[in-house]
């Protein structure tokens, strides 16, 4: 009966917290979507750098209030951590400039293989044939709906592999920090938000120059992308949290699998608020089928067996005498 209760309020607790990433995801790219389609703030970078402002913040108010206890990550992590996830940023960023945005999705696709790999390699983690499948599902199923003219060039596939092999490590890093230190979600934004926002505050500028052709500082801003700029960075502070709380309590391949249910949100949104354009069967047919796989991996992941940690352990093998010692030691024993 206790365990029972304990599996119910893990199973609350899961869901609350993939129900508070999704719902801050998605509501922070109608926002920026406002912010830079409708009042023209095209500064993606710079915008990073500011949410990440807010976000420490308020880990300083957290602290402040007593909610987040003092804890230590060495600077080395720290350093990794800020490169990975900055470079993740600044790589998605210019490989949507430089590629179609057909390409750009199937780079963002090739993420979730990518974490596996990396579960693979450094964790032993060994999935079963329906978790592999339900994944392939997944990933055909968002391609189908997302994915439209594929162009590349060499700087654009650069930028691509970039970006897919930063944004891997980050959400690795994630998980591996907090089980590594013994760090919560507070503790580890208290220690990289900080890092981040000084980082790309200082070099986002000059990539959204690079990018977009105009300068952050000749921006004209309005009372309305002013508002809806400083809704942006209230909302990543969910999105930040959120984030590190589900790649926490899960890992990072099941925090990109079952994140693809925001692409499906996002575009069934933007069909609702911004226009019936580019809907039609194939889209249906693709958000239908990804949301099968998503549903698929949710099962199939959680019965025994479907993604499992081995732990690799060496062969001990002893020689006659050390065998005959140890049969004596227990014979004196009994």
């Amino acid at each position: 009966m206790t365990s029972l209760k304990k599996s119910d309020k893990k199973a609350a607790l899961d869901f609350a917290a993939w129900s508070f990433n999704v719902t801050t995801s998605v509501g922070i790219i109608m926002v920026n979507k406002a912010l830079m389609a409708t009042y023209g703030f095209s500064f993606a970078t710079t915008l990073t750098g500011l949410h990440f402002v807010t976000t420490t913040l308020m880990t300083i108010v957290f602290r402040w209030l007593g909610l987040s206890q003092p804890s230590h990550l060495p600077v080395a992590d720290l350093i990794k951590f800020v490169i990975f996830s900055n470079l993740s940023i600044v790589g998605m960023n210019v490989s949507l400039m430089w590629n179609s945005v057909g390409f750009y999705q199937i780079a963002k696709l090739c993420m979730i293989p990518a974490s596996c790999l990396l579960e693979v390699v450094f964790d032993h983690v060994h999935y079963s044939r329906d978790t592999k499948l339900s994944i392939m599902v997944v990933l055909i199923g968002v391609a189908v709906c997302t994915v439209t003219d594929v162009s590349v060039n060499a700087k654009g596939l650069i930028a691509a592999i970039i970006a897919v092999w930063s944004t891997a490590f980050q959400q690795y890093y994630v998980h591996f920090l907090q089980k590594k230190y013994a760090l919560n979600s507070f503790n580890l934004l208290g220690h990289t938000a900080p890092a981040q926002a000084g980082s790309l505050l200082l070099v986002g500028p000059f990539v959204d120059y690079l990018l977009t052709g105009k300068r952050v500082d000749h921006f004209n801003f309005s009372s309305l992308a002013l508002f809806f700029l400083t809704l942006s960075c209230f909302i990543a502070i969910g999105v930040n949290l959120s984030q590190f709380i589900c790649i926490g309590r899960f890992s990072a391949v099941s925090f990109q699998v079952l994140g693809h249910m925001k692409t499906v949100l996002v575009l069934s949104l933007g069909f609702l608020f911004f226009g019936k354009e580019g809907l039609n069967l194939q889209v249906v047919l693709g958000m239908v089928l990804a949301v099968v796989g998503m549903i698929w991996y949710g099962n199939a992941s959680a019965k025994p067996g479907g993604k499992e940690r081995r732990s690799i352990l060496p062969v001990v093998v002893r020689s006659p005498s050390l065998k005959g010692s140890s049969e004596e030691m227990d014979a004196a024993e009994k």
